[in-house]
C-alpha cells in the first residue's frame, strides 16, 4: 500500500547493510565507493527524526498505528476491549491518558506489547 509523506523520498537513493568478513572490508568498501556508493556516518534518533510527535500524543500515535496495523475501526477496538469508542479517539488525539491497565487491554486486543503506550 503507498502512502503519501510530507517529506519526498530521494530519488534513486537506497540503503545497504552488509555481513561478511572484516579482512574483506576495505576491499569491499572500495567495490561499493566505484560504483558510487558513500559511508553514511551515526544515525539519528527517531525522537529527531519526528520531532512534530511531542511526548503528549506519542502513546496517541501508537495507538492510532498499531490499530491501523491490526486493520481495526476505533468501533472495532471498543467493542473488542469494552473501552468505549469517543474514549479511544481522545486517546488517539492526546485529549485523554492511557494508563497501564488500559494500555494492557488495548495491547492484547491489539497483539502488541503494553509499553508502547506509555
Amino acid at each position: 500500500m503507498s502512502v503519501r509523506t510530507k517529506r519526498r523520498p530521494m530519488d534513486n537513493c537506497c540503503t545497504l547493510r552488509f555481513v561478511g568478513p572484516s579482512s574483506q572490508r576495505d576491499s569491499a568498501r572500495a567495490a561499493l565507493e566505484a560504483l558510487g556508493f558513500a559511508e553514511v556516518e551515526g544515525s539519528m534518533p527517531w525522537r529527531e527524526a519526528f520531532p512534530q510527535w511531542d511526548a503528549e500524543q506519542l502513546p496517541g500515535v501508537c495507538l492510532v498505528g498499531a490499530r491501523q496495523k491490526e486493520g481495526m475501526t476505533q468501533v472495532q477496538l471498543a467493542q473488542r476491549t469494552g473501552i468505549p469508542q469517543r474514549h479511544l479517539s481522545e486517546m488517539e488525539r492526546g485529549k485523554r491518558q492511557i494508563g497501564k491497565k488500559l494500555a494492557k487491554t488495548l495491547a492484547l486486543a491489539l497483539n502488541v506489547d503494553y509499553r508502547i503506550f506509555l
